[in-house]
C-alpha cells in the first residue's frame, strides 16, 4: 500500500483544502502516515501571508526530502501562486500544484498509476485529528488591504452555493462532530456573488436545523462585515457561539488609511460596544500588526490604547511583513528599526495578556457549557476544551470525556487556561 504524508501551514481554509486532499487519497487506497515515518508521497499546503510562512513552507519541502529523498513531493497552496520558480528549484519537489488545481492533485497521480480509485466528491466527511471542524463557506478577497498578498493569490471573493454547505455539515455531524467552524478568506463577504444574494446569517440558520449539530463557530470577519442583524442573530442562537475574532490590524486612523483599511479607531470601538452591549458573555479576539512603515509611538500609542479599550480574550500580534507587489512594498519603502518593531511586539503582547486576565476574571465561579477537545499528553488526569465564548479550560477527571459538552464550574486561572470542576 502506498503511504501519504500532509503537511498544512496557515489558515483555517488551508487546514479545510488539505482535509478535502486527504480524503481523496484516502479513497484511492494510500495509508496516511504520521511522526517521523518516511512517506511515498508528501503533500505540502503552503503559505505566503508573511516572510516566516515562506521560511516555513521551504523548510518543510526540505524536511519531506531529508526524511525520504526518493519521495515524491507536491507543493500546493498560496505560495506556488507567485514563487513558483522559487520552488521548482527545490531538491526533492515533484510537483507543484497552484490553488485552482489544488483538488485536482489525485488525479494528476490517477495519470501515472491506473490502478487508483479516485474519489470526486468535494464535500469533506472528517477532519482529521480535530474534535471541530472546519467548513469553508467561501474563498478569495476583495479588500486589497495594502500590505496583503492574499487577493493576488487566491483571486476575487466567491462562495460556495449554500446547499452544498449544509450537505457538508451534515456528512460532518453525521461522524459526530458537534462543533463546526466556519472558515473562508473573507468570511462576511459570503453570499454576495450567489442568485438571490444569501448572507452568513442565512446560512446560520440553516445550519441551526441539523439536529445533532450542537455549535456553530465563526472563524475570523471583517469588522464592516459584523452587521446589525449577525450581532442579533448571535444574542438569540443557541447554537452559534458568542466570539467574534475582529481584526484591528491597528487602532491609529493614519496607519489604517495607509493600510487601505475601511473603518476608523472610532468605529471599531463603537462596533465593539454595540457587540459587548447586545450578546452576553461575548468574547472578543483580534489581530494585530506592529511596525507598519511611517507608524510613529503615536500611531503605536494609539493602537495601544485601543486594545485596552475592546479588552480582548486574545490578540495575534505580529510584525509587519513586506510582500513583495503589494502597494504597502512598492509605496512605503523606509521600514522601522527591527529593534524597535521587537520592543513594541512584545510591549503590545504584554498589555494584551493583562486584558485577557481581565476578561476572563469575570467567568470565575460561573457554569458554562465546554466542548472537551484531548486528554493532556503531560497530565494524563486532565481534559481540555473551550466554552462557547472560546475561553480555554481544564477539568479533571478519570472518564473518558472527548467530544462530549458538559457543564463545569470555572475555578482558578492557571497560565492560558482557567481550572474547572464537573458540575
Amino acid at each position: 500500500m502506498k503511504t501519504v504524508k500532509f503537511f498544512t501551514l496557515g489558515c483555517k481554509v488551508n487546514q479545510y483544502e488539505t482535509q478535502v486532499i486527504r480524503e481523496k487519497f484516502i479513497h484511492a487506497g494510500f495509508q496516511e502516515l504520521e511522526d517521523s515515518q518516511p512517506a511515498d508521497i508528501y503533500i505540502i499546503n503552503t503559505c505566503t501571508v508573511t516572510q516566516t510562512a515562506d521560511q516555513k513552507s521551504r523548510h518543510l519541502i526540505h524536511y519531506a526530502h531529508r526524511e525520504n529523498p526518493s519521495a515524491k513531493i507536491i507543493v500546493t497552496g498560496c505560495l506556488t501562486e507567485l514563487d513558483e520558480d522559487k520552488i521548482k528549484n527545490i531538491d526533492g519537489v515533484s510537483l507543484i500544484v497552484k490553488n485552482k488545481d489544488k483538488n485536482r492533485i489525485i488525479e494528476i497521480f490517477e495519470r501515472e498509476d491506473s490502478q487508483l480509485i479516485t474519489h470526486n466528491s468535494e464535500l469533506i466527511t472528517n477532519f482529521a485529528g480535530h474534535t471541530r471542524a472546519f467548513l469553508k463557506i467561501q474563498d478569495g478577497c476583495n479588500n486589497h488591504c495594502s500590505y496583503c498578498k492574499v487577493p493576488k493569490v487566491r483571486g476575487a471573493s466567491r462562495s460556495r452555493p449554500l446547499d452544498d454547505i449544509v450537505r457538508e455539515a451534515e456528512s460532518l455531524v453525521n461522524n459526530v462532530f458537534k462543533e463546526i467552524v466556519l472558515c473562508g478568506i473573507c468570511l462576511g463577504s459570503y453570499g454576495r456573488d450567489l442568485a438571490g444574494s444569501p448572507d452568513l446569517v442565512d446560512l446560520i440558520e440553516n445550519l441551526e436545523n441539523i439536529e445533532g449539530l450542537l455549535r456553530i463557530r465563526l472563524s475570523s470577519i471583517e469588522a464592516g462585515n459584523v452587521s446589525d442583524r449577525l450581532i442579533q442573530k448571535m444574542a438569540q442562537s443557541k447554537k452559534l457561539c458568542r466570539h467574534l475574532h475582529i481584526p484591528i490590524q491597528s487602532g491609529d486612523d493614519e496607519i489604517l488609511k495607509k493600510m487601505n483599511r475601511k473603518y476608523t479607531r472610532t468605529d471599531y470601538l463603537n462596533l465593539i460596544n454595540r457587540i459587548k452591549k447586545s450578546i452576553p458573555q461575548v468574547a472578543i479576539s483580534t489581530d494585530v500588526m506592529v511596525g507598519f512603515p511611517g507608524e510613529s509611538e503615536i500611531n503605536f500609542k494609539n493602537t495601544v490604547d485601543l486594545i485596552k479599550g475592546i479588552m480582548p480574550l486574545r490578540a495575534h500580534i505580529f510584525p509587519y511583513s513586506k510582500r513583495e507587489g503589494t502597494l504597502a512594498a512598492i509605496n512605503f519603502k523606509k521600514r522601522l528599526d527591527y529593534k524597535i518593531i521587537k520592543e513594541r511586539v512584545n510591549y503590545l503582547k504584554n498589555i494584551a495578556a493583562e486584558c485577557s486576565l481581565t476578561f476572563k476574571k469575570q467567568f470565575l465561579n460561573k457554569v458554562m457549557d465546554v466542548l472537551i477537545e484531548t486528554r493532556l499528553k503531560d497530565k494524563s488526569e486532565f481534559w481540555d476544551g473551550h466554552t462557547g465564548n472560546y475561553i480555554k479550560v481544564m477539568v479533571k477527571s478519570g472518564l473518558s470525556l472527548k467530544n462530549q459538552l458538559i457543564k463545569v464550574r470555572l475555578r482558578e486561572i492557571a497560565n492560558d487556561s482557567i481550572l474547572t470542576d464537573l458540575c
